[in-house]
């Protein structure tokens, strides 16, 4: 290769194959040929899948110039060539057509309608020994190619060989990134149907919580939710999320409960291999799932301290490392953390960061128990008539009468939405007619819930002196003796605490709680 050759050949392969959009840089290529040989339009076609025409994949030319295939975007259609038939003459590297009188152009000519009256240069481009397409360089009038324009552009074929099958690639992958997009649209909007994130009540009992959910949605600033258990704190924040400018983004939930205290940093922050025992491969955390989207933390205050300080970083540093690696990840993630818990009471007794508690706090949202919101229990019944219903393929919405809706408006509903769904699908799943009845309502009422901080008696005093570890684990003894020591399934205490039953089990173990026999 002579030193001009190699000096075309780096110039050329610089431009072709710096960048990915095949247009933008078959542009720069096209401004640099024209240094060395006449060119007026540049063309890069592949064959079809069924080998019958040419797919032009990328264009371009001087104004005014005639494009020797057509139109700068088209499938020329060879009406009596096809990859079968040019592939059985024996090509060179390069072809030149000065004339339609070459032997070679009366072939070319009948797939390129533009010939006429034009020179050109076609370029075989293989891969591997497959041929792919091809090259096709041209200028107005005969004559305008020499031998030695067709030995310096035959160095370039491998060269635009790699960048249009890279191209074609990378269009192919967006196409498939464009379609999945799509389908993850769908699936979202699928999952919101089936999982009920409608907030139903937001114009009557949760109409203060809903305005402020359109006040914090815009911003990125950490949101606390604060409710008992069962109050629909999942939904609020789904809410945020589908309001605020990250809904196009992942939305990924975690309970911090449920995970035991030695697998908190890897649920969050993730793991490199060999980090521990049974870590056979590289995991991302939630923290690097949610990237770009919102990180839903329920029961933040089952934190330990270890994984405060590090949620603390995330929060004011955006960054962090995977448990057993040294490399600092960035991460674009807005918090929404939830719990039932009183974490001031926690700041004060020393078991959760204040610092982190400022962090979180900033607008918290407190969102009120069913039994303050009693006017909303109709709808909520209607709204899980209807889901459940289509669930369970019922051509017919069960009814409810009003002395029912008054009996479930006077029930205190300890369990809140949560135990309100449950009594809903147990009394469809149980009902043989159209009428729904609620008959195991009256031997759940639970007595109504006194303001905190004003105890009426010594039990109310004996359970306002309480660490709060002491006051969960009380409670979680009532429930259980209230279904006679069940916890899975229907009716049992994890049903009416809104726990998973292993999370339950586990909090179960770690308090210290003994369980009484089932009857």
């Amino acid at each position: 290769m002579t030193p001009e050759h190699q000096e075309f050949f780096r110039g050329m392969t610089l431009r072709i194959c710096g960048d990915l959009d095949i247009d933008q840089a078959l542009e720069r290529a096209f401004e640099f040929l024209r240094r060395y040989v006449p060119a007026d339009a540049i063309g890069l076609g592949h064959w079809s899948q069924d080998d019958t025409r040419i797919r032009i994949l990328a264009a371009t030319a001087l104004p005014g110039a005639k494009y020797i295939w057509g139109t700068e975007r088209s499938e020329i259609v060879p009406p009596t060539t096809s990859r079968t038939s040019m592939a059985a003459i024996d090509w060179p590297p390069y072809t030149i057509v000065n004339s339609l009188e070459a032997p070679v152009a009366k072939v070319l000519a009948a797939t390129f309608p533009g010939l006429a009256n034009q020179s050109a240069v076609f370029l075989g481009l293989d891969v591997q020994g497959e041929e792919i397409g091809a090259l096709l360089i041209s200028a107005a009038g005969p004559d305008r190619y020499s031998t030695a324009d067709g030995e310096l552009l035959q160095t370039i074929r491998e060269p635009f060989a790699i960048a249009m099958s890279n191209a074609r690639r990378f269009r192919q992958l967006e196409a498939f990134n464009a379609r999945l997009a799509d389908d993850n649209r769908a699936f979202a909007a699928d999952i919101e149907r089936s999982l009920g994130f409608e907030v139903v009540g937001a114009d009557f009992g949760l109409r203060e919580v809903m305005e402020m959910v359109r006040q914090v949605a815009p911003s990125n600033s950490p949101t606390l939710l604060l409710g008992e258990t069962g109050t629909g704190k999942e939904v609020i924040a789904n809410a945020i999320h589908r309001a605020s400018p990250r809904s196009n983004g992942p939305m990924i939930s975690m309970q911090c409960g449920a995970i035991p205290d030695a697998l908190l940093d890897s649920e969050l922050f993730g793991h490199e291999r060999g980090a521990f025992t049974g870590a056979t491969e590289r995991k991302r955390g939630r923290f690097e799932r949610a990237d770009g989207g919102t990180l839903f933390l329920d029961e933040i205050g089952e934190l330990n301290p270890e994984a405060q300080v590090r949620l603390l970083r995330v929060l004011q540093e955006r960054r962090f490392e995977r448990l057993g690696g040294s490399k600092t990840l960035e991460v674009d993630v807005r918090v929404i953390a939830a719990t039932h818990r009183d974490l001031e009471a926690m700041v004060r007794a020393g078991t959760f960061r204040e610092d982190l508690w400022y962090r979180l706090s900033v607008l918290p949202i407190r969102i009120p128990p069913l039994r303050l919101r009693r006017q909303d229990i109709p709808a909520l019944v209607r709204y899980f008539i209807h889901r459940k219903s289509n669930e369970m393929n019922r051509s017919r919405q069960a009814q409810v009468s009003s002395h029912d809706f008054e009996r479930l408006q006077a029930y205190d509903w300890p369990g809140n939405v949560r135990e309100l769904q449950n009594v809903v699908e147990r009394s469809l799943i149980l009902s043989r007619e159209n009428q729904l009845t609620f008959p195991d309502l009256e031997p759940l009422k639970a007595p109504s819930m006194k303001p905190e901080n004003t105890p009426t008696n010594a039990q109310d005093n004996t359970t306002a002196s309480m660490t709060m570890d002491e006051a969960v684990a009380a409670h979680i003894r009532t429930v259980l003796d209230r279904v006679h020591g069940q916890i899975a399934g229907p009716g049992g205490a994890a049903e009416l605490l809104d726990m998973h039953p292993s999370t339950l089990r586990f909090r179960i173990q770690k308090l210290g709680i003994e369980r009484r026999s089932r009857r």
